[in-house]
């Protein structure tokens, strides 16, 4: 069978996730519809002698390495691309890309996912502190700052490009006001504003993004939020996860465990046997379903090493180096 199609009412589904059950339902309805419909899936799931019609559960669905989305045109054959993020490239010499044919699907992903974890957009203002992302084309970052800050409707929502002092007025009036605020910032953008412009203000929400992008040395998470928690006297720092690859997030409210949407889910592979997966508790490589991730592939292996923990809760340890990538680049090159 050369193609299939999804129901009609999938993304519904989709994004009305409940139980378990329902999650591992859909997942296996997009293994089979990205087997094949999408090429270069189908290619690495038959090298792995994968039989699709043999496969009945999540955990035997084959993850594709997320290097590809580097070396290959990562999409299904019947849509054409509306848009195409791509990586921003600094730590690695090729660029990831990732074609959307159906915007609203990204939209309602990252919409409901914020929803979901910190409720009404329009109660909060939405300050964006992304130098690096809006310096270049294809962030799927910047795209979705720009609607959450649209969707927000306050008036001093808005980006913020080497504007550190403008920043800083806006938190003050911000905190006489007692409106609630999210600060959304890169890593490092966050740090410059934390030591030029301190500000006592504990009901703001910082989250950072993480990356250093080359600006400043890498430091350890713990080091990152303390100096943040300093500056913005706030008791936590909220992260958000995310990448190119994916059209859903994770998030963070401080405690180093990120937290998934229902849509989305977090598995941990053996470090040196990437078809294994491992037992909670332990650490190992990070892969993940994304059910929102429709139009190219769901089961993402990611070059990230974490461990899960109950609840669908995982917490992210670092990365692989190029040494440590084994048995999970077969077609990359």
């Amino acid at each position: 069978m050369p193609f299939m199609k999804l129901r009609a009412a999938f993304v519904q589904d989709i994004f009305n996730v409940k139980t378990a059950r329902d999650f591992d339902s859909l997942a296996l309805e997009l293994f089979h519809y990205q087997y094949h419909n999408v090429l270069i899936y189908k290619q690495f799931c038959d090298l792995l002698s994968c039989k699709p019609e043999k496969i009945t559960s999540w955990k035997d669905i084959p993850f594709m390495p997320v290097d590809f989305f580097r070396s290959h045109r990562i999409s299904d054959q019947e849509n054409k691309a509306a848009l195409v993020f791509s990586s921003s490239g600094t730590t690695d010499s090729a660029i990831s890309f990732h074609e959307v044919p159906f915007p609203a699907i990204y939209e309602s992903s990252f919409s409901k996912g914020f929803q979901h974890f910190y409720g009404d957009i329009k109660s909060y203002c939405i300050l964006a502190l992304l130098p690096s992302y809006l310096e270049r084309k294809g962030s799927s970052l910047v795209y979705m700052a720009d609607k959450l800050i649209k969707d927000s409707t306050h008036p001093l929502s808005g980006f913020y490009l080497n504007e550190l002092e403008k920043l800083y007025q806006q938190l003050q009036m911000l905190k006489k006001q007692q409106q609630k605020t999210i600060l959304l910032g890169v890593t490092y953008a966050l740090l410059d504003l934390a030591a030029q412009y301190p500000i006592d203000f504990p009901e703001l929400i910082v989250m950072e993004t993480g990356g250093m992008k080359g600006r400043r040395k890498e430091m350890i998470r713990e080091e990152v939020h303390n100096q943040l928690k300093n500056a913005f006297r706030v008791s936590s720092v909220h992260s958000e996860y995310g990448m190119t690859e994916l059209l859903s997030q994770a998030y963070s409210y401080g405690d180093g465990l990120y937290s998934c949407p229902p849509w989305m889910r977090i598995v941990i592979r053996e470090t040196n046997d990437p078809l294994s997966l491992v037992a909670n508790g332990m650490s190992g490589g990070i892969n993940v379903i994304d059910l929102a991730n429709m139009h190219s592939c769901a089961f993402v292996a990611i070059q990230d090493i974490g461990r899960l923990h109950n609840e669908n809760r995982f917490e992210v340890l670092g990365r692989f180096d190029q040494a440590q990538i084994r048995g999970c680049n077969l077609m990359v090159d």
